[in-house]
């Protein structure tokens, strides 16, 4: 299997927000050193987007408020720079009528976070059957390379010593 040659910084689509030697990006340059950031830590290296779709309110993805850190870390020991950008958190147990309503918002909202900041590839964090295809449509659209990090299975429960679906014993 045959992989693509790195890009060069000055390929990179982030290099239009870092890399120019313009007043627009001196401007961007000095607020991510106002964040604490030093050239050092983007200078050159791609841009990883983590679209995280974790709230208080989602019970499938309450696991990413911390998973997230783990991400980061990844993308720091691979030479890139991360950058977590939170969407819409779709809870289906919550939201009314459906998160089927909603489901397109986070595709488009997920496309323009990745086409409106300085994003060479991302990492994607959702798992329900929306949020799902909503954050893969969007990232296609941008065609950047991409990964899904699933949250994974929703638990089962127990009562009276039986083990109970998650969700599917209600009925």
């Amino acid at each position: 299997m045959s992989r693509k040659p790195r890009k060069k910084p000055d390929e990179l689509r982030s290099h239009r927000w870092f890399g120019v030697q313009d007043l627009r990006s001196f401007g961007h340059r000095s607020r991510v050193k106002q964040m604490g950031r030093d050239a050092v830590d983007y200078a050159g290296k791609p841009v990883i987007a983590i679209v995280n779709t974790w709230s208080d309110i989602n019970p499938c993805h309450f696991h990413f408020k911390e998973r997230v850190q783990d991400v980061k870390r990844g993308i720091w020991q691979a030479g890139g720079y991360p950058l977590e950008l939170p969407a819409i958190s779709l809870s289906e147990p919550f939201v009314k009528p459906s998160t089927m309503m909603y489901r397109n918002f986070l595709a488009m909202e997920t496309e323009e976070l990745l086409r409106s900041h300085p994003i060479d590839g991302v990492v994607l964090m959702g798992g329900c059957d929306k949020t799902t295809p909503a954050l893969l449509m969007g990232a296609i659209s941008m065609d950047l390379p991409a990964i899904f990090l699933p949250a994974g299975p929703m638990l089962r429960g127990n009562w009276g010593g039986r083990q109970l679906g998650s969700g599917s014993d209600v009925w």
